[in-house]
Parts: structure tokens; C-alpha cells; sequence
């Protein structure tokens, strides 16, 4: 099935969903953390999300748990975890899976395999600092994936009009995904993104580098930061996760009555 038509029928699928979906449904508890997400989805109208480096659908699995009804799009390059990954999107219309991966170039893509079953898996060579971390994620071989820019991709994947989230999960190669995005960058409502407090990976963005991105070339304003990886051997944080979103006019609810406006 071509992209444009999974598009295209999850358009469809979305319209009615938007029709018939029942309100106060109950669900299941929803972690802290995810729910907090949801909210700023909310608030800021996201009806997208772009799951880059998806895994095997934990994060979508976390979205739908704690009530995003939108549309997720997941990228994952690797066949293994891909497997569960569309088990997992079968059942949900409103959930598309596309086996690549996203660069700063079209073409083959050398991904070095982590020992964690492949979760940390990165385009870039892991630094010692990681290593000593996380000895469990040392690479144990390489794998060669097909990798696409954004922009190649941009008008199958999204409607006119769709607000899009972005969530990365590369392992230091956030440069390179957004900077795939190319003319279409504009479009990113939303961003989820791993910053490196230290150096992980060779030539990966850090924390500085991600956030100015974000905020001098997205146009994003920080919403959240949550702790990732530490290193058990002295608790220091050394990567973390920012949520950033584009700040538009204030919702009806939040606007300012004219007379308390000029009120003295």
C-alpha cells in the first residue's frame, strides 16, 4: 500500500472517528508523566503525531492509554521490534507504521545495534561516557536500513491543515531528522526530543544545541522537561527529554476580557 493512500484512509478514518467517538469514555489509569502530554496535545490541537524512532510502540501505546484520539504515523527501520510494533497498530485505524528511517538524506543508513535489544540504537558511534553508564546498550554489530528525508515523505503522511508533533527517539541524531525536514520545518507544531546533557554520542546534538534548534529555527517555546538517563554509579542526570510546542494565540478560555484588560 502506498503512503498516499494510507493517508488518505486515515484521513477518512479520522473524520469519522471525530464524529463518533463516544465523550468520558472511561479507560485505564494513565501514568503522570503521559497525561501531563496529552494535555498539551490538547491544548495545542495536535492531531499528529510523528513517532520517529517508534521502536516497538511504547510511546503510541502511551498516547492511546492516556487519551490522545489523533493520528500517529510510527518510524521504525529495525524488522524485530517493527514486527511488534505493527501488532500493536493493527487494531487501531487512526495508528500507521512505515519500516524507515529519517536523516538529513535519502538512501541506506548504517544503524550500530545496541545490546539492549536494539532500544538504543543509533546512526552514531556511542561515546565511553554511555558505555560506562549503560553497559548493557554497548553495540554488539550494525545494521543497513533505508533511510528518508522528511520533506520526501511530508505530503503522504500529513493532511492540509493537520497540526504535526514530532517525537524523536535517535540517540544523538536529532540534527540531522529535523534538519531532513527541510521547507516543511515550518509546519512542526510540536517537538519531543532527547537532549544530552553530556556527550553520548559522537558528533550527537546536546542539550544546548537541541533546544536552540528548537526555539530559534522551529519557532518552539519549552513546555516540559522529564529526567532520562542517569548514571548509577553517582546520580548524575545525563540526558533528558524536552517537550516544546509553538506558542499561538491563547485559546477562547484564556483570553483577557477587553475591560479587565484596561482596567486600572
Amino acid at each position: 500500500m502506498s503512503i498516499d493512500m494510507i493517508a488518505m484512509g486515515d484521513r477518512a478514518r479520522t473524520a469519522l472517528r471525530r464524529l463518533a467517538r463516544p465523550l468520558g469514555a472511561p479507560g485505564r489509569p494513565a501514568d503522570e508523566d503521559g497525561a501531563r502530554l496529552v494535555r498539551l496535545l490538547r491544548r495545542y490541537e495536535i492531531d499528529l503525531v510523528l513517532d520517529v524512532g517508534a521502536y516497538s510502540g511504547a510511546y503510541g501505546t502511551m498516547l492511546r492509554r492516556c487519551g490522545y484520539e489523533g493520528r500517529i504515523v510510527s518510524f521504525e527501520p529495525l524488522r524485530e521490534p517493527r514486527a511488534e510494533l505493527r501488532l500493536r497498530a493493527a487494531e487501531d485505524p487512526f495508528w500507521s507504521v512505515l519500516p524507515y528511517a529519517l536523516a538529513g538524506r535519502s538512501g541506506p543508513l548504517t544503524l550500530n545495534i545496541a545490546g539492549d535489544a536494539g532500544v538504543s540504537s543509533s546512526a552514531l558511534a556511542m561515546l565511553p561516557r554511555h558505555r560506562a553508564a549503560a553497559p548493557h546498550t554497548a553495540y554488539t554489530g550494525t545494521r543497513c536500513v533505508e533511510a528518508h528525508r522528511l520533506d520526501a515523505l511530508w505530503e503522504g503522511v500529513t493532511a492540509p491543515g493537520e497540526r504535526v508533533f514530532v517525537r524523536l527517539a535517535v540517540q544523538g541524531y536529532e540534527h540531522e531528522v529535523l534538519r531532513g525536514a527541510g521547507a516543511y520545518a515550518d509546519e512542526i507544531v510540536g517537538l519531543q526530543a532527547e537532549a544530552a546533557l553530556v556527550p553520548l554520542h559522537e558528533g550527537g546534538a546536546g542539550f544546548d544545541d537541541v533546544l536552540a534548534h528548537a526555539r530559534e529555527e522551529l519557532g518552539l517555546s519549552l513546555m516540559s522537561v522529564r529526567p532520562g538517563l542517569a548514571d548509577p554509579r553517582d546520580g548524575r542526570l545525563l540526558q533528558c527529554e524536552l517537550i516544546l510546542l509553538r506558542e499561538d494565540a491563547p485559546a477562547p478560555s484564556e483570553q483577557v476580557p477587553p475591560q479587565a484588560a484596561h482596567a486600572d
